[in-house]
């Protein structure tokens, strides 16, 4: 794996894997923090490596997820950068391809390796969530 020098990189090359189905490149990309964590739409979370890739090759034994990122904001703190964007998801069904969104959070942190993801967290979206979402009101939301 190249030294990836910016968290957009490191990003562009997570959603490369994911839409051809490769696990070893898409771990690659993964700190080898203990507390590394993801969750997929509606799962549990999952923590660490070893489990972080069970998952995926379950996942990538149903196919390449034909997955692109959208509406990227994103901030960088020295050594970490926090990234949420909405995921345009194509999925075949019986009425045809489809487009679904997903609520995603992927955060990185800078390692002497380059930048590696420590969470990827994503969450069903619904097609008004596509427009960049709610912006500050004011008002708690929890």
């Amino acid at each position: 794996m190249p030294l990836l020098s910016t968290s957009d990189e490191c990003e562009a090359q997570f959603y490369e894997a994911l839409q051809q189905g490769d696990l070893e490149r898409l771990m690659a990309l993964w700190s080898d923090e203990d507390e590394v964590a993801c969750i997929h739409p509606g799962g549990l979370r999952l923590v660490g490596t070893a489990v972080i890739r069970a998952s995926f090759a379950e996942i990538f034994g149903q196919g390449v997820i034909d997955c692109r990122p959208a509406e990227v904001r994103r901030v960088v703190l020295d050594k970490v950068a926090v990234h949420t964007l909405t995921e345009q998801v194509k999925v075949v069904t019986p009425d045809g391809t489809q487009l679904g969104h997903v609520l995603a959070s992927n955060v990185y942190v800078h390692t002497p390796l380059g930048w590696r993801m420590v969470l990827h967290h994503a969450s069903p979206g619904m097609v008004h969530d596509a427009g960049g979402g709610l912006r500050e009101s004011g008002a708690t939301l929890h």
